[in-house]
Protein backbone atom coordinates (compact mmCIF):
# COMPACT_ATOMS: atom_id res chain seq x y z
CA UNK A 1 0.00 0.00 0.00
CA UNK A 2 1.73 3.39 -1.39
CA UNK A 3 0.50 6.09 0.72
CA UNK A 4 0.62 10.00 -1.21
CA UNK A 5 1.83 12.04 1.01
CA UNK A 6 1.30 15.61 -0.32
CA UNK A 7 3.21 18.81 0.68
CA UNK A 8 1.34 21.92 2.01
CA UNK A 9 -1.64 19.67 2.66
CA UNK A 10 -3.15 21.61 4.92
CA UNK A 11 -6.76 19.94 3.99
CA UNK A 12 -5.99 17.09 5.86
CA UNK A 13 -5.39 18.30 9.36
CA UNK A 14 -8.62 17.50 11.69
CA UNK A 15 -10.72 20.66 11.84
CA UNK A 16 -10.74 22.55 15.28
CA UNK A 17 -13.50 22.00 17.34
CA UNK A 18 -15.88 25.54 17.54
CA UNK A 19 -18.26 26.15 20.28
CA UNK A 20 -20.99 23.63 19.60
CA UNK A 21 -24.21 22.31 21.41
CA UNK A 22 -23.62 18.68 20.81
CA UNK A 23 -20.19 19.10 22.06
CA UNK A 24 -22.39 19.03 25.28
CA UNK A 25 -24.03 15.90 24.38
CA UNK A 26 -20.85 13.44 23.96
CA UNK A 27 -20.71 11.72 27.16
CA UNK A 28 -17.20 11.49 29.29
CA UNK A 29 -16.54 7.36 28.58
CA UNK A 30 -18.23 8.01 25.14
CA UNK A 31 -18.93 3.69 23.79
CA UNK A 32 -20.73 3.68 20.44
CA UNK A 33 -23.95 2.96 22.07
CA UNK A 34 -23.42 5.74 24.93
CA UNK A 35 -22.89 7.99 21.47
CA UNK A 36 -26.08 6.80 19.86
CA UNK A 37 -28.49 7.61 22.89
CA UNK A 38 -27.04 10.72 23.18
CA UNK A 39 -27.31 11.80 19.60
CA UNK A 40 -30.83 11.33 19.55
CA UNK A 41 -31.23 14.52 21.75
CA UNK A 42 -29.60 16.13 19.01
CA UNK A 43 -30.54 19.55 17.87
CA UNK A 44 -27.18 21.58 16.97
CA UNK A 45 -28.63 22.29 13.68
CA UNK A 46 -32.10 22.58 12.51
CA UNK A 47 -32.64 19.41 10.95
CA UNK A 48 -33.83 17.37 13.39
CA UNK A 49 -36.51 19.44 12.83
CA UNK A 50 -38.18 17.47 9.56
CA UNK A 51 -36.45 14.10 10.14
CA UNK A 52 -38.03 11.23 11.94
CA UNK A 53 -35.42 10.81 13.81
CA UNK A 54 -31.34 10.88 14.26
CA UNK A 55 -29.46 8.02 11.84
CA UNK A 56 -26.35 7.33 13.95
CA UNK A 57 -23.86 4.72 12.51
CA UNK A 58 -24.02 1.82 12.72
CA UNK A 59 -21.09 -1.62 12.77
CA UNK A 60 -18.29 -3.75 15.15
CA UNK A 61 -16.56 -0.65 17.71
CA UNK A 62 -13.57 -2.89 16.54
CA UNK A 63 -13.78 -2.29 12.61
CA UNK A 64 -10.58 -1.30 10.95
CA UNK A 65 -12.82 0.34 7.82
CA UNK A 66 -14.57 3.08 8.69
CA UNK A 67 -16.85 4.01 5.54
CA UNK A 68 -18.17 7.91 5.87
CA UNK A 69 -21.23 9.19 3.49
CA UNK A 70 -23.10 12.27 3.39
CA UNK A 71 -26.49 12.20 4.61
CA UNK A 72 -29.34 9.77 5.72
CA UNK A 73 -31.83 9.08 2.90
CA UNK A 74 -35.37 8.39 3.10
CA UNK A 75 -35.34 4.77 3.89
CA UNK A 76 -32.48 5.20 6.57
CA UNK A 77 -34.57 8.02 8.47
CA UNK A 78 -37.64 5.69 8.45
CA UNK A 79 -35.55 3.00 9.87
CA UNK A 80 -32.77 4.83 11.91
CA UNK A 81 -30.09 2.76 10.14
CA UNK A 82 -27.48 3.94 7.89
CA UNK A 83 -27.27 2.85 4.28
CA UNK A 84 -30.40 0.55 4.17
CA UNK A 85 -31.86 1.94 1.02
CA UNK A 86 -31.11 1.46 -2.78
CA UNK A 87 -27.36 3.12 -2.29
CA UNK A 88 -26.65 0.85 0.72
CA UNK A 89 -27.91 -2.02 -1.07
CA UNK A 90 -25.43 -0.95 -4.14
CA UNK A 91 -22.50 -0.40 -1.42
CA UNK A 92 -23.47 -3.91 -0.03
CA UNK A 93 -23.17 -5.74 -3.51
CA UNK A 94 -19.65 -3.47 -4.39
CA UNK A 95 -18.15 -4.84 -1.01
CA UNK A 96 -18.92 -7.97 -1.49
CA UNK A 97 -17.17 -8.25 -5.27
CA UNK A 98 -14.38 -6.66 -3.72
CA UNK A 99 -13.76 -9.50 -1.21
CA UNK A 100 -14.65 -7.17 1.94
CA UNK A 101 -17.91 -8.63 4.10
CA UNK A 102 -20.23 -5.93 4.76
CA UNK A 103 -20.86 -6.78 8.65
CA UNK A 104 -17.24 -5.97 9.10
CA UNK A 105 -17.24 -2.09 8.40
CA UNK A 106 -18.49 0.56 10.40
CA UNK A 107 -20.62 2.71 8.15
CA UNK A 108 -21.99 6.48 8.98
CA UNK A 109 -22.66 9.91 7.37
CA UNK A 110 -20.80 12.77 7.83
CA UNK A 111 -24.74 14.27 9.03
CA UNK A 112 -26.74 12.38 10.90
CA UNK A 113 -30.65 13.75 10.13
CA UNK A 114 -32.49 13.38 6.62
CA UNK A 115 -32.36 16.83 5.17
CA UNK A 116 -35.18 16.71 2.31
CA UNK A 117 -37.25 19.05 0.17
CA UNK A 118 -41.20 17.70 -0.59
CA UNK A 119 -42.15 16.99 -4.14
CA UNK A 120 -45.58 15.88 -4.50
CA UNK A 121 -46.08 13.02 -2.15
CA UNK A 122 -42.10 12.42 -1.92
CA UNK A 123 -39.37 13.72 0.01
CA UNK A 124 -36.34 14.42 -2.10
CA UNK A 125 -32.49 14.19 -0.47
CA UNK A 126 -31.18 17.69 -0.23
CA UNK A 127 -27.16 18.14 0.49
CA UNK A 128 -26.36 19.64 3.90
CA UNK A 129 -24.62 22.74 4.04
CA UNK A 130 -21.57 23.85 5.94
CA UNK A 131 -22.94 24.76 9.08
CA UNK A 132 -25.33 21.50 9.07
CA UNK A 133 -21.93 19.60 8.23
CA UNK A 134 -20.13 21.57 11.35
CA UNK A 135 -22.87 21.42 13.53
CA UNK A 136 -23.32 17.41 13.29
CA UNK A 137 -18.79 16.85 13.32
CA UNK A 138 -18.81 15.93 17.29
CA UNK A 139 -20.50 12.99 16.75
CA UNK A 140 -18.06 11.81 13.73
CA UNK A 141 -15.54 12.70 15.82
CA UNK A 142 -16.90 10.70 18.71
CA UNK A 143 -17.42 8.03 16.59
CA UNK A 144 -13.59 7.78 14.92
CA UNK A 145 -12.05 8.01 18.82
CA UNK A 146 -14.27 5.60 19.24
CA UNK A 147 -13.62 3.00 16.78
CA UNK A 148 -10.22 4.17 15.73
CA UNK A 149 -10.44 2.58 11.97
CA UNK A 150 -7.04 1.68 10.28
CA UNK A 151 -8.58 3.47 7.00
CA UNK A 152 -11.51 5.82 6.38
CA UNK A 153 -13.11 5.64 3.15
CA UNK A 154 -14.92 9.05 2.84
CA UNK A 155 -17.93 8.44 -0.25
CA UNK A 156 -18.52 11.68 -2.04
CA UNK A 157 -17.43 15.57 -2.05
CA UNK A 158 -19.73 15.67 1.24
CA UNK A 159 -17.79 13.47 3.52
CA UNK A 160 -14.24 13.95 1.73
CA UNK A 161 -14.46 17.82 1.90
CA UNK A 162 -16.09 17.31 5.67
CA UNK A 163 -12.86 15.47 6.92
CA UNK A 164 -10.35 17.08 4.40
CA UNK A 165 -11.35 20.41 3.86
CA UNK A 166 -13.35 22.36 1.03
CA UNK A 167 -10.88 22.45 -1.40
CA UNK A 168 -10.49 18.86 -1.71
CA UNK A 169 -11.74 17.46 -4.89
CA UNK A 170 -12.68 13.46 -4.89
CA UNK A 171 -12.24 13.69 -9.07
CA UNK A 172 -8.47 14.60 -8.65
CA UNK A 173 -7.44 12.12 -5.73
CA UNK A 174 -10.01 9.29 -5.57
CA UNK A 175 -8.54 6.23 -4.93
CA UNK A 176 -5.39 7.84 -3.38
CA UNK A 177 -3.99 6.79 0.08
CA UNK A 178 -3.78 10.17 1.73
CA UNK A 179 -2.08 10.50 5.21
CA UNK A 180 -4.08 11.85 8.01
CA UNK A 181 -4.09 12.30 11.27
CA UNK A 182 -7.97 11.08 11.48
CA UNK A 183 -6.87 7.56 11.18
CA UNK A 184 -3.36 5.41 9.20
CA UNK A 185 -4.64 6.07 5.76
CA UNK A 186 -7.66 7.92 4.54
CA UNK A 187 -9.24 6.97 1.14
CA UNK A 188 -11.95 9.13 -1.26
CA UNK A 189 -14.27 7.96 -3.73
CA UNK A 190 -18.03 8.46 -5.39
CA UNK A 191 -20.70 8.03 -3.27
CA UNK A 192 -23.04 4.64 -4.44
CA UNK A 193 -25.66 7.02 -5.10
CA UNK A 194 -24.32 8.98 -7.78
CA UNK A 195 -24.05 5.58 -9.49
CA UNK A 196 -27.46 5.01 -9.29
CA UNK A 197 -28.02 8.11 -10.98
CA UNK A 198 -26.52 7.45 -13.83
CA UNK A 199 -28.67 7.42 -16.87
CA UNK A 200 -27.16 4.73 -19.45
CA UNK A 201 -27.02 1.33 -18.09
CA UNK A 202 -23.39 0.52 -19.78
CA UNK A 203 -22.03 3.87 -18.18
CA UNK A 204 -23.68 2.58 -14.72
CA UNK A 205 -21.91 -0.76 -15.49
CA UNK A 206 -18.63 1.12 -16.16
CA UNK A 207 -19.08 3.55 -12.67
CA UNK A 208 -19.77 0.28 -10.93
CA UNK A 209 -16.59 -1.27 -11.97
CA UNK A 210 -14.70 1.55 -10.92
CA UNK A 211 -16.09 1.91 -7.76
CA UNK A 212 -15.80 -1.82 -6.84
CA UNK A 213 -12.01 -1.22 -7.81
CA UNK A 214 -11.51 1.62 -5.89
CA UNK A 215 -12.51 -0.49 -2.52
CA UNK A 216 -10.50 -3.51 -4.35
CA UNK A 217 -7.40 -1.05 -3.55
CA UNK A 218 -8.23 -1.43 0.54
CA UNK A 219 -5.59 -3.66 2.18
CA UNK A 220 -7.38 -7.00 3.37
CA UNK A 221 -5.09 -7.47 6.64
CA UNK A 222 -3.42 -4.17 8.57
Amino acid sequence: MRIVKRAGAAHLKVMKKQPNPANELIPKSPTLERLQAAARNCKACDLWKNATQTVFGEGKATAKIMLIGEVPGNREDIEGKPFVGPAGKLLDAALAEAGIDPTEVYVTNAVKHFKWEPRGKRRIHQKPNAAEIAACRPWLDAEIAVVRPRIIVCLGATAAQALLGRDFRVTQHRGEFLKSSLSPVVMATVHPSSILRVPDEKMKEDEMGRFIADLKRIPKSF
